[in-house]
């Protein structure tokens, strides 16, 4: 009787211990100055309330962290400030680079997630690692989802770390102007959370379910202004810049060197205190890191991210709208075309506009409007596009959007096929059985409505989408339309759904991947996972996972069906290993050789495959400094086989060096004249953080699907907070000889300024 009484005092403590919820910080202003140093000797730290009773969220929700954290904040007319003590001891903290915006799963790090406008949608998070580094970013669709964090959003803010024996300190100052907010709210949205990697443990203030991400809206506190917010002005940053370039074709001979010197700016200007209206003139993205190359072997288009600053902010409401088969925006669409031979080239973009942010706590907008200059050629005219998104937060993490995309190409009559010969303007429409015309398309407009529904507690969460394109080519047949549901627990985590893309909707300025395979589609998919957690053992959790997918044409007519079934490790030092069989079939829609080779016979259209495949996953402790991701599958591919290995080396030099080596090897067997081939990307790249300012990024890509050696150095020196000058240096070779294509030497210099 003593044990159970005994027992039943702990569990009440136990419980209360826990931070819930919406657990709530009360923050004062400062009645002295901070000095920004680590050093947390200022009278207004000692007297702000304490952010205590950390809970672990990883590899297990269940107990408090080996190493406690405590956070605080505080502020003044200029700054939010936050502050964290974080227990440690001596062994050396994992640091991979010293650049900002670091890889945030592979770093010891903390930091905070604010949600100004109080909508547990949106807000922006900063976080810091034991070295000092930094990284910024804003936060979309309550920090559930896995594209809910976006790093790539950069601004102004000062920090200072002190390490000790026993505990690191960090002091944060982050300007009110740097960011947006509504200054008449009392309570704010906030999530504190701290990643130990060489524990391997993930904690935050608010317990966080282990199926959760620790800064997901759902599992925030709320911070209380005991004092009046200060009030939120309107603030202009302008960003110009100067660039120049020098570029040599050595394909055409007769071609001489080309110099070009240009100019142009960005500006940021608070319209209201939530709103901002970002502006670009004469843009140039040429700093912006080059894509990793892939083997793309299958019939569909491969979708890149989108790293230009100017398409960041606020851009869930674009990205969002849809769902994967079917995105009416994607922004990348802007500023690139392909040409005659396939190839993406840089369209020059003449100016754009954006007003982004929160009308109020209920109602965000987002209207983006840009315009291209000519590019004759490849026979493209100027081109504007407008993009607009209103929303309609209806409770906590749920919405309702609606959202307009047109693409207008300006000045084309009904006869300039001569001047604008791009197939976009002018493309072949069948006409009867066997005939086809030239039809001018001038405009390509898409209407789309989403809802998203989430439960308070993340577990449930619906997506509708319906949208109808608009374009001189079709009048009927032009719907695209999808439902999910997802069902996350613990150990359950089920996803469900169907979509339908009529034969006739286009969207020109968006990413459909199906739209060149298929004549319309109707899909059904779902998901689903179970986790079982050891209580003892090197093991998290293991389990099984399948994933199923049909889709049809219309008629009824079934194309594609996968199915795999996967068994997956994940061990407390962060290895993880995964075994997996798949089933696959395809009745193709059009004559097709994945070697893409014109001397191979090809795979027509209405033949039927189906294959089998077996493969495994690996990834060591991420936490040693050399490391590796090894993936290998083994199995059919039509009438032949296909052998496939593909992977990460890393291995870094903590915290002024990393060096990677990206690799994927395919041999595809194929009987009679199908094809016989191997093919490699091989793609080494060098990072050095030399400072925490002066950075150097050298890629260096094979890639002998398009027979192509890539060679591309970046030279960043971050002259001063948001200001940089680049150095870019690219050149692509024949890999026979080593003989160059063209190369291009660039640089560019920037200046953040506040007026």
């Amino acid at each position: 009787m003593r044990s159970l009484s005994i027992l039943l005092f702990f569990i009440p403590v136990f419980l209360l211990a826990q931070n819930k919820p919406g657990t709530k910080i009360h923050i004062k202003k400062a009645k002295g100055k901070i000095k920004i140093d680590g050093v947390l000797d200022e009278a207004d730290w000692q007297n702000a309330q304490v952010a205590d009773n950390w809970y672990l969220n990883f590899p297990v929700d269940t107990i408090k962290p080996t190493v406690n954290t405590v956070a605080r904040v505080t502020f003044d007319d200029e700054f939010l400030y936050a502050s964290f003590e974080c227990e440690d001891d001596e062994t050396p903290d994992i640091i991979t680079s010293l650049r900002r915006d670091f890889d945030y799963p592979l770093n010891d790090n903390v930091g905070f997630v604010i949600g100004p406008y109080n909508d547990f949608l949106n807000g922006f998070f900063f976080v810091v690692t034991p070295a000092g580094v930094q990284m910024e970013g804003v936060m979309s669709g309550g920090g559930a989802g896995e594209g809910s964090f976006n790093t790539f959003w950069d601004n102004k803010w000062y920090s200072e770390v002190v390490r000790e024996p026993n505990k690191w300190t960090v002091e944060m100052a982050i300007p009110f102007k740097s960011f947006r907010y509504k200054s008449d709210l009392k309570t704010w949205n906030i999530a504190f959370d701290r990643q130990d990697l060489k524990r391997n443990e993930k904690s935050s203030w608010i317990r966080t379910p282990i199926q959760f991400n620790t800064a997901s809206m759902a599992f925030a506190g709320q911070l209380v202004w005991d004092d009046p917010i200060p009030e939120a002005k309107t603030n202009i940053s302008l960003i110009p810049y100067i660039a120049g370039n020098r570029s040599v074709n050595k394909l055409d001979p007769d071609s001489d060197p080309i110099s070009d010197f240009q100019a142009g700016f960005d500006a940021k200007i608070g319209v209201t205190p939530s709103m901002n209206l970002d502006l670009t003139f004469n843009p140039d993205f040429s700093q912006v890191e080059v894509d990793q190359q892939v083997l793309n072997l299958t019939r569909f288009e491969v979708q890149f991210p989108e790293r230009r600053q100017f398409f960041l902010e606020n851009s869930d409401l674009f990205a969002d709208m849809g769902f994967p088969m079917v995105r009416p925006f994607f922004s990348r669409r802007i500023g690139l075309a392909q040409d005659t031979t396939g190839l993406f080239r840089r369209l020059p973009i003449l100016y754009g506009a954006r007003l982004s942010g929160s009308l109020n706590e209920d109602w965000r907008l987002s209207v983006l409007n840009m315009q291209t200059n000519p590019e004759e050629s490849i026979g493209l005219p100027a081109q504007n596009y407008t993009v607009a998104t209103v929303q309609r937060n209806l409770w906590q993490q749920s919405s309702v959007s609606l959202s307009w995309v047109n693409k207008q190409s300006l000045g084309v009559g009904e006869n300039d096929t001569t001047e604008f010969f791009h197939p976009t303007i002018f493309p072949e429409v069948r006409i009867g059985e066997n005939g086809f015309r030239r039809v001018r398309n001038n405009f390509n407009r898409v209407l789309a409505a989403d809802v998203e529904i989430r439960s308070k507690d993340n577990k449930w969460y619906h997506s509708s989408y319906f949208g109808k394109s608009f374009d001189p080519l079709y009048d009927d047949k032009s719907f695209s339309m999808s439902s999910f549901w997802r069902y996350a627990s613990q150990r359950w985590d089920v996803f469900v759904g169907n979509f339908i893309i009529q034969d006739n909707f286009n969207a020109e300025v968006g990413f459909v991947p199906g739209l060149a395979v298929y004549p319309g589609q109707i899909g059904f998919f779902s998901q689903g996972s179970y986790k079982h957690y050891p209580k003892e053992g090197p093991l998290v959790f293991m389990g099984p996972a399948y994933e199923a997918n049909q889709n049809y044409i219309p008629g009824g007519t079934l194309t594609d069906q996968d199915y795999l079934l996967t068994y997956e490790f994940r061990f407390k030092n962060t290895t993880q290993l995964a075994l997996g069989v798949a089933y696959t079939y395809q009745q193709l829609t059009f004559d097709f050789n994945p070697t893409f080779n014109p001397d191979y016979d090809k795979y027509l259209a209405g033949e039927e495959y189906d294959w089998n495949t077996v493969g495994l996953s690996f990834q060591s402790d991420t936490r040693k400094t050399v490391n590796l991701a090894l993936e290998g599958r083994y199995g059919g591919l039509y009438n032949g086989t296909r052998l496939n290995l593909s992977g990460t080396l890393n291995a870094r030099y903590q915290p002024y060096g990393n060096i990677s080596l990206v690799f994927d090897y395919n041999r595809l067997d194929l009987p009679e004249n199908y094809g016989k081939e191997d093919f490699f990307l091989i793609g080494p790249r060098i990072d050095l953080t030399l400072t925490d300012a002066i950075f150097l990024t050298t890629y260096f890509q094979y890639n002998s699907l398009i027979d192509n050696i890539n060679l591309n150095a970046r030279f960043q020196w971050r002259y001063q907070p948001a200001s940089d000058f680049f150095i870019v240096y690219t050149e692509n070779y024949f890999p026979q000889d080593f003989m160059s294509k063209n190369r291009a030497l660039v640089f560019k210099l920037t200046y953040w300024l506040n007026l």
